[in-house]
């Protein structure tokens, strides 16, 4: 099973990268996450995504089309990072979830989605 794992964004991580000795530690910390991850076989892509004021989103209707520059808001329903992992199933998904460091340094949030296999369109 493929999943997408979202990291939430925070008022913090929309203010953008600042190097600092605790963000230095988090990069450290999510590094070896990483590695583990790539180890057990389940990593297939991740990063971390810059702050929405410097994307766009494109908005359709009909044949019409409009561009929104960011920042969007709140900063709390917008994503600051993804991993795409394959897992076994969602229970094992949540265990690794449940071992990630915290993404952010205050509260923070993942979400887990399943991505469609092409068994669920036939």
């Amino acid at each position: 099973m493929r999943v997408m794992v979202l990291v939430k964004a925070t008022e913090d991580s929309e203010k953008g990268f600042v190097r600092s000795p605790g963000t230095a530690a988090l990069m450290e910390a999510m590094g070896r996450f990483n590695e583990e991850l790539q180890k057990a076989g389940i990593l297939r892509d991740g990063d971390g995504l810059k702050p929405t004021s410097e994307g766009r989103r494109v908005a359709f209707d009909g044949a019409g089309r409009t561009v929104r520059q960011g920042p969007f808001s709140p900063a709390r329903e917008q994503l600051a990072g993804f991993w795409l992992w394959e897992v076994k199933d969602m229970d094992e998904a949540v265990a690794w979830v449940k071992r990630c460091p915290n993404p952010m340094p205050g509260p923070s949030e993942i979400e887990i989605r399943p991505l469609y296999e092409m068994s669920d369109l036939e």
